[in-house]
C-alpha cells in the first residue's frame, strides 16, 4: 500500500536540511528517523544549495531571502502588468480627445 502524500511547510524542510548540514547526519539516517521520504529530502537538500548560493532553486523557496525574492519578483510583474495597462489606456484617451 502506497503512503498518502504529505505537505510541509518550509520551515519543517529548512530545520530537516540543517539537521543534514549542520549536525552532519546522513539523508537515510534522517529519513528513518523522521519518517520521510529520501528522494524528497534529498530534493530539499538540493534546493537549500541552490538558495543558498544566490539561485532560485525549483518549488516553494526554503530560506526567508529566497521566500521575500519571489514575493517581490511577484509585484514587480504585477505592477509592470498595471503600467503597460496605464499606457495603453492613456494612449486611448489621448485619441479620443484629438
Amino acid at each position: 500500500m502506497s503512503r498518502k502524500r504529505r505537505e510541509f511547510d518550509a520551515s519543517f524542510k529548512l530545520q530537516v536540511v540543517k539537521m543534514i548540514k549542520e549536525q552532519g547526519l546522513t539523508v537515510p539516517q534522517v529519513c528513518r528517523d523522521m519518517d520521510l521520504g529520501e528522494t524528497a529530502v534529498r530534493r530539499w537538500v538540493q534546493q537549500y544549495d541552490a538558495e543558498s548560493s544566490g539561485q532560485t532553486g525549483i518549488g516553494k523557496p526554503l530560506t526567508a531571502e529566497q521566500q521575500r525574492i519571489r514575493q517581490l519578483e511577484a509585484e514587480n510583474l504585477r505592477l509592470k502588468q498595471d503600467n503597460e495597462l496605464l499606457k495603453k489606456a492613456s494612449a486611448f484617451f489621448a485619441r479620443e480627445m484629438k
